[in-house]
């Protein structure tokens, strides 16, 4: 009998590692965001052009997590989580080499094509690893855990620019992934996830509708998706804007700028924890699924409302306050629509619909990251944006409500968060 000491041990130590990649990743974003007064005024960046960079990412992550999800669930977890990491890596580093606003491009392209395996990956990691009354407490943890890097980000970027400029903060960033692939391929040598299908005979597989054709007809996925377009806009505009937002309205920048921003990140790992153990504790207790995570992205949806505050703020603190309780709300709404999706998927599909989901959030990013380079351009300042934003969780609670009036989870079998050594099969 295998002694199940191992296998907790191997269950959460992997946790750990997914949770770093999360960190890793929005890092790797948010070099750019940092340090874009050093680098505008470098490289003669304008609104409009820092918003086309913007654009230019999500637009590549959107197209490519339409493949990265079927590619998740292709080769598993095991190889899914090295290859996302290591090659988003590179394209951070490639940055450090760009001199013009091409060789930029390129880099946000490839950039954003490679981090498109960072959500399908880790939403089916945490849906493969651990069990069905974990997860909710599970995704708030990776998503707490995550904004660690967002926290650490605005803090730790400006002293790496000191000694080595904004290119040198690149590499840095770039290295510390390649050290977390060599990390997880060691970590991993003798783990079997098991979730990998079993290839069926010919003449099974020659169905005639995939997977991919399969979700399209499921309303759960359209539910997710829309709710993602809506919600993902706001959490966008913040990561990619929320620095400027401050330099411009308070004249903060460099290492300054970073105890707001992390203030404000602070409250999104508090959202994400706080709404993933709650969401867990009610399900534990019987609560149905639909009364929890509805009432959870309510909450969530009403808290957003204070958004166009921000922009009244008197004092940089106080802008990031209010910041603070936003993030936390997106993080609560996301932990809670991300364990929706391992609520009513088969595990063989979660990647699959998290990357179609995924990709209609980052269509709703690159649309709003944009438009927000056009109105400032314009100068109209972010209220507008704001106000739009604010609203957006509540139409998202809305859409998910008409498509799925009555949550019913599927039952995705007994060998969820069995993950063992293959010495113990």
């Amino acid at each position: 009998m295998s002694d199940p000491k191992p296998v907790s041990f191997n269950k959460w130590f992997l946790f750990i590692l997914l949770a770093i990649a999360g960190i890793l990743a929005l890092v790797d974003r948010q070099v750019i965001s940092v340090l874009k007064p050093e680098m505008a005024a470098e490289l003669g960046w304008t609104d409009d052009d820092y918003g086309t960079l913007g654009a230019w990412f999500q637009g590549s992550m959107a197209v490519a997590l339409l493949v990265s999800g079927p590619l998740v669930d292709r080769i598993g977890v095991k190889w899914a989580n090295v290859l996302g990491v290591f090659t988003w890596s590179i394209a951070a580093m490639f940055h450090g080499l760009a001199h013009t606003m091409n060789q930029f491009v390129l880099c946000r392209i490839g950039l954003g094509v490679t981090e498109a395996m960072a959500t399908p990956s880790a939403v089916k990691t945490v849906a493969t690893i651990l069990p069905p009354n974990q997860r909710s407490v599970g995704f708030g943890l990776i998503n707490a855990i995550s904004s660690v890097g967002a926290i650490s980000a605005p803090i730790l970027i400006p002293f790496m620019a000191i000694p080595f400029g904004w290119r040198g903060a690149f590499v840095i960033a770039g290295i510390a992934g390649i050290v977390w692939s060599v990390v997880w391929l060691v970590s991993t040598r003798k783990t079997n996830f098991g979730d990998v299908a079993v290839k069926a005979p010919p003449q099974v597989a020659a169905t005639p509708a995939g997977p991919k054709l399969s979700i399209l007809k499921d309303k759960a996925t359209w539910a997710i998706s829309g709710a993602k377009l809506l919600s993902d806009s706001t959490w966008w505009l913040l990561l990619f804007w929320m620095p400027d937002f401050l330099h411009r309205q308070y004249g903060i920048s460099g290492v300054a700028i970073g105890p707001p921003l992390a203030l404000a990140y602070a409250g999104g790992a508090l959202g994400a924890l706080v709404s993933g153990a709650a969401a867990t504790h009610f399900l534990t207790r019987g609560y149905p699924v639909n009364r929890v995570r509805k009432l959870a992205m309510l909450i969530s949806g009403l808290m957003v409302l204070v958004l166009p505050l921000a922009s009244q703020a008197d004092s940089a603190w106080g802008a990031a306050a209010i910041l603070a309780v936003v993030l936390a709300a997106h993080q609560g709404f996301s932990t809670n629509l991300f364990a929706l999706i391992a609520d009513v998927t088969e595990k063989t599909k979660v990647g699959q619909v998290t990357s179609f989901a995924a990709f209609c959030g980052n269509i709703g990013g690159m649309t709003i990251v944009k438009v927000a380079g056009l109105v400032l351009t314009a100068g109209l300042g972010y209220y507008p944006l704001f106000v739009f934003a604010g609203a957006s969780y509540l139409m998202a609670l809305a859409w998910i409500h008409l498509l799925l009036p009555n949550i019913k989870t599927v039952d995705i079998g007994a060998e969820a968060g069995d993950v063992l050594p293959t010495s113990l099969h």
